[in-house]
């Protein structure tokens, strides 16, 4: 009896077509392929919408910056300010427009951040991204807050009283917002520190006991910072940021840990 020819491997059926996602790869649901052009396009529409969101907002701010202004002269009081140069207080109108309209947007802009990374991370990075970035800019935004309340008015002071005795404070309009304005901008950058602590946990490159021990040098690069993000070179403004920096890092230790205890033990 002869036996049967084996089929040759060009006439093979094809594999079945698995439908759902692979137990073997629980990372990417809904996942659809696009040619880097498409993504490309995606990324410049995303980028033209953020700018155009940040515009808009920039030009209402315009349109009632002078309470703003007064807002940001607030912690200034007794102070006389000057236009030292035709047209100052145009460039300063825009400049404050600007960033106020950068803050009104950001919500808009992380949105759009968040619907062109999204699509292509798995289920454990969205998990992470997600409230990242939401803490993220909950931060920022009490770090202008914090720079506002506390740092800008006792940096004041301390420059004001220092040579009250000597000169009459008179200050250009355009300095003392430039100094205002990168004072809360370099502070609600420092608030970043527990959020970036939060993603070395979640993603086990360090743990809590190990960023507890390397407090000395925290202290150290917290000083540090406090004298270079400060654009003024008080000693109180400094030692103020310095403080908060090592406060937030604290903070962020604390939430390490409160993620390793929850989190369930590996076998």
């Amino acid at each position: 009896m002869s036996e049967r020819p084996e089929a040759s491997p060009a006439l093979q059926p094809p594999p079945p077509i698995r439908i759902g996602r692979d137990p073997d790869a629980p990372e990417l649901p809904n996942e659809v392929e696009m040619p880097l052009v498409d993504h490309l396009e995606e990324l410049r529409q995303r980028v033209l919408r953020s700018l155009l969101a940040v515009v808009v907002a920039a030009f209402f701010c315009l349109l009632g910056v002078k309470p703003l202004v007064r807002i940001l002269e607030a912690p200034a009081s007794g102070i006389h300010f000057l236009q030292l140069a035709p047209g100052e207080f145009l460039f300063v109108s825009l400049k404050v427009a600007g960033y106020a309209g950068l803050t009104l947007a950001l919500p808009f802009v992380l949105f759009q951040l968040l619907a062109f990374v999204l699509p292509g991370l798995t289920l454990r990075e969205r998990r992470l991204i997600a409230p990242a970035v939401a803490g993220s800019a909950v931060l920022f935004l009490a770090g202008l807050t914090f720079a506002w309340w506390a740092l800008v008015p006792a940096a004041l002071r301390f420059l004001v009283s220092y040579g009250a005795d000597v000169v009459e404070p008179l200050w250009s309009i355009e300095r003392y917002l430039d100094f205002v304005l990168l004072l809360m901008l370099a502070t609600g950058l420092a608030f970043q520190l527990p959020v970036l602590q939060l993603l070395l946990g979640a993603l086990g490159l360090v743990r809590w006991r190990t960023m507890l021990s390397s407090w000395r040098w925290v202290v150290l690069g917290s000083a540090l910072a406090g004298a270079v993000l400060t654009p003024s070179t008080d000693p109180i403004t400094m030692l103020l940021l310095a403080g908060a920096i090592t406060a937030l890092f604290l903070i962020g230790v604390g939430l390490v840990a409160l993620t390793e205890s929850l989190r369930p033990e590996t076998p």
